[in-house]
């Protein structure tokens, strides 16, 4: 089965209904807890009626966002995903007296009871982490008023896919030897990879990125629209800027956001040296974005996605047999959505709840780097198992800032799989370039958007105009200082902003993929290495979920982001794959 199979979160749409319908009455029982969170019996009664209604509401929304991705233009599921999340919308308000009523207790009260009861213990991390959080949250009354306002807010990012998404087609483009084809977001990265003329190259690339130059002026005031929200939320709390209320909840130092951005910045030497690289080896008079993609060698290999899972498993074999058995589990069949089609949701990821396990969304094209993103999702996954088995409700969502540790981590393991098995000298080089890909991709793409979005909420922050050409700008000279490449000769590019759904989406989110990244390789090197207790340290972390502070789990397992090593054994491992693959083209 290549496409999801929806039974497995509900039988029937009369059982989705009915569990839909239950949440109202959830919401009456938390709505009825006012006023009684003053003693250890109230707290475990909303500890009870918070895990059903918490997980009623999860399971509805996964189920109501699978059908809705399947299809965005299906108007029978996107009414069904806009009712799910209006109620969700409902739930964070009926819930917004819980915290001010909790902090109206002691701390060491509220600790204490969590110590005492069996049933409060699973909530100590999170009530913890509340009471370190009290100067940011308000009376309930002014709690109420800001919920009341999310779904306004978050109306800017449905505006956004239904612009990108659901009201856009296919383009089509004519290339150089008169040929009509197709172009999406789904067969864009493939067509700039396979060909082989540049100015056919140049025409895809426009194809796509007509359509955001011609709703530029839209789409960013959509962006300005979701940091005016954003903004109005770090002021009503009291932070001192947008971004100390991205980090402060989960507990990071902005050094490692400033760090990050300044090692990729001011360190790019290899990857300049890798596109130099490309511009020699492609006989290039000028390398633009589009040829970034351009393959130094091509397999004549199928990955159909059987063929990638059974690799993807081969490799996470060598992991012991639980952790196979977890992969084999996670891309069971109507576990995984594979194939692209009109209407569906573009890209890749990994969702789960704590009930109905794992799903994972691909778009899998039959080559490797599909194969190489199913090793991607599905560490994802198994990091969610491990999770769900290891902790209570409470703590087994970890945060974004380490989901991206595992899914690395499998890439890495993968890579190592594939080169240890092909001599091949066409393989090597495919392979390679698969991983000095990814690696820029992963970690220099995802900071130079984060380095994009700390300079343009500083601009809104001082009041500066918001508009296409400031957004554009600061993407141009962006270019210009990590990868050496001029944006005026591609107008098109510089609105690559308005391209990245992340950016709209989850504002301040891009950056975990680099830290994530960089905590993945150090701590593959030590599995890889057969350091001492390296492997179980990894493990513990996939086990520990969110139940302590993302930066501290991850010191725990070997990696201490707040020291710029962490990000500079990123630089000199895309150095050493730079070195390798130059060997590997021009010698015998």
């Amino acid at each position: 089965m290549s496409e999801w199979n929806l039974k497995l979160f509900y039988e029937s749409e009369e059982a989705f209904e009915k569990d839909f319908n239950m949440l109202n009455l959830d919401i009456k029982d938390l709505v009825n807890l006012k006023g009684k969170l003053n003693n250890p019996e109230g707290l475990i009664e909303y500890a009870k009626i918070n895990r059903r209604l918490d997980s009623r509401l999860s399971n509805v929304y996964i189920y109501a966002s699978m059908a809705h991705d399947l299809n965005q233009k299906d108007l029978v599921a996107s009414k069904r995903f806009q009712k799910v999340y209006s109620k969700y919308m409902e739930v964070i308000s009926a819930a917004s007296f819980v915290d001010p009523e909790i902090l109206k207790n002691k701390k060491e009260d509220v600790l204490k009871w969590c110590d005492s009861f069996e049933e409060l213990k699973p909530l100590k991390y999170g009530i913890s982490n509340l009471f370190r959080l009290n100067r940011f949250v308000k009376t309930a009354k002014v709690e109420a008023i800001m919920a009341n306002y999310n779904e306004a807010t978050q109306g800017y990012i449905s505006l956004y896919d239904n612009l990108v998404v659901a009201d856009k087609t296919p383009a089509t483009a004519t290339l150089t030897d008169g040929k009509e084809i197709e172009v999406s977001m789904a067969n864009y990265t493939y067509l700039l990879g396979t060909l082989k003329n540049q100015e056919d190259r140049r025409i895809v690339f426009e194809a796509l990125y007509n359509y955001y130059e011609l709703h530029k002026k839209t789409l960013a005031q959509i962006y300005k629209g979701i940091m005016a929200g954003e903004l109005a939320e770090a002021k009503n709390r009291g932070y001192k800027s947008i971004l100390e209320s991205k980090l402060y909840s989960n507990n990071i130092d902005k050094k490692v956001y400033t760090s990050l951005v300044s090692v990729a910045r001011n360190y790019n030497q290899p990857l300049k040296r890798y596109y130099k690289l490309r511009k020699k080896y492609f006989g290039l008079k000028e390398l633009h974005t589009y040829d970034r993609m351009l393959k130094f060698r091509t397999s004549n290999k199928v990955y159909t996605y059987e063929e990638s899972k059974r690799l993807v498993l081969e490799a996470d074999k060598k992991l012991g047999e639980d952790f196979y058995n977890k992969a084999k589990e996670v891309m069971a069949d109507g576990r995984v959505s594979v194939y692209p089609k009109d209407g569906k949701s573009t890209g890749a990821y990994s969702n789960s709840t704590y009930e109905k396990g794992t799903i994972i969304m691909l778009n899998h094209t039959d080559d490797l780097n599909s194969a190489f993103t199913l090793a991607h999702e599905a560490g994802h996954s198994i990091h969610s198992m491990y999770s769900i088995e290891s902790q209570p409700y409470e703590t087994y969502n970890y945060t974004i800032f380490v989901a991206e540790v595992a899914s690395t981590f499998n890439e890495a393991r993968f890579l190592d799989y594939m080169m240890e098995n092909t001599t091949d000298k066409n393989e090597r080089i495919v392979l390679l370039q698969e991983a000095i890909d990814g690696l820029v991709a992963t970690f220099y793409r995802q900071t130079l958007f984060a380095d994009y979005e700390l300079q343009a909420h500083t601009v809104y922050e001082k009041g500066e105009v918001i508009d296409e050409e400031v957004l554009s700008n600061i993407m141009k000279d962006l270019y210009k200082k990590y990868y050496g490449i001029d944006l005026d000769t591609e107008e098109l590019k510089k609105y690559v902003w308005a391209y990245i759904p992340h950016l709209f989406h989850s504002p301040f989110y891009v950056y975990q993929y680099a830290t994530s990244y960089a905590t993945s390789q150090a701590i593959y090197m030590n599995v890889k290495n057969n350091e001492p207790g390296a492997f179980d340290a990894y493990i513990n972390l996939l086990k520990s979920g969110g139940s302590n502070y993302p930066v501290e789990l991850i010191k725990e397992a070997g990696v201490d982001l707040t020291k710029k090593d962490a990000f500079m054994a990123v630089v000199n491992r895309l150095d050493e794959l730079v070195t390798m693959l130059e060997k590997e083209l021009y010698e015998d």
